[in-house]
């Protein structure tokens, strides 16, 4: 007679449990990767007072989510106020900010600007917004940054938009460049700070779900379907899909940038580079059979160490 595998019912306390515990890993995920990113670029500092960009979208409402989590946990004092550029869509529900930054408790400011209309004017149908919608904000959020007297401003970008960010700028523009976390604006007054920088879209997405954050479309970018930037992100999400892990590779690749194996001449001196007689403690690591084994797809590939 033949034993049979009854599953074990799980009961509705159980499952309740379970989505705790799921639901307070992925918060402490969440706040050790901002804390590591601003730790390891030093975005926020004593006495900061730190403008929290809110479009309304589940990335901008996590980053500021965990900001407010940050803020109490750290060993320094540091001020928040909430920034919404409302751009005068239309249809845009303009109450729903005000009303949940209020219930929040953090402070906050609303800037009433039309560029949506410019927007329209400007550009063709059928033709890429973000770019010129883009650059209004920022000169709007600029100028906002000085009237309120921060010293950080904070966007919700996170790991995925940089990684596009590179993409783009390679396949596009010709440029090994991506989206970086702490920068200076080109007038050198402000300090932009992108404390998601470690945080993966995914990870935003559940925790937008699991906080029921109050989402508010873009009736702008959000409503175009053929950007490049989107189809580099399905680009990436079937790299993920098919070979899990390797865009965790690509985005530490670009903490590890070797200036003297790519072909960038201001970045090393090509044209200097002499032999010398004296070896190199590192060695040339370029082609090492360790690091880069041949590939089980191509069993007769021999890497030879040069």
């Amino acid at each position: 007679m033949s034993a049979v595998w009854i599953e074990p019912e799980v009961t509705p306390l159980a499952k309740e449990r379970k989505i705790e515990r799921e639901s307070h890993k992925l918060e402490k995920r969440l706040c050790r990767l901002m804390g590591q990113a601003i730790v390891d670029f030093n975005m926020i500092e004593e006495g900061d007072k730190v403008m929290v960009c809110v479009s309304g979208g589940k990335d901008s409402y996590g980053m500021l989510d965990i900001l407010l989590k940050m803020q109490q946990r750290a060993p320094i004092d540091f001020e928040i106020v909430a920034v919404n550029l409302d751009q005068k869509q239309p249809g845009f529900p303009e109450h729903i900010l005000p009303e949940y930054l209020a219930k929040l408790g953090v402070k906050f400011h609303i800037e009433n600007q039309d560029t949506y209309s410019i927007v329209k004017d400007k550009i063709a149908p059928g033709k890429t917004m973000c770019s010129l919608c883009s650059r209004l904000r920022r000169g709007i959020l600029y100028r906002v940054a000085d009237e309120l007297g921060a010293t950080k401003i904070a966007l919700g970008h996170h790991r995925d938009d940089i990684l596009q960010t590179f993409f783009l700028n390679m396949f596009f523009g010709g440029k090994l460049k991506g989206m970086p976390a702490k920068l200076v604006s080109d007038d050198g007054k402000h300090v932009v700070i992108r404390p998601l920088a470690y945080v993966t879209e995914k990870d935003l997405a559940r925790w937008a779900d699991e906080k029921k954050f109050p989402i508010i479309p873009c009736t702008l970018c959000g409503s175009q379907e053929n950007l490049q930037r989107k189809q580099v992100a399905a680009m990436l999400h079937e790299w993920e899909r098919k070979h899990p892990g390797r865009v965790e590779s690509m985005f530490t690749a670009l903490q590890n940038v070797v200036p003297s194996h790519l072909a960038d001449g201001t970045l090393f001196d090509f044209k200097g580079l002499t032999a010398d007689g004296v070896a190199n403690d590192d060695g040339d690591k370029a082609f090492d059979p360790l690091e880069f084994p041949a590939s089980p797809t191509l069993p007769g590939l021999q890497i030879v160490k040069i």
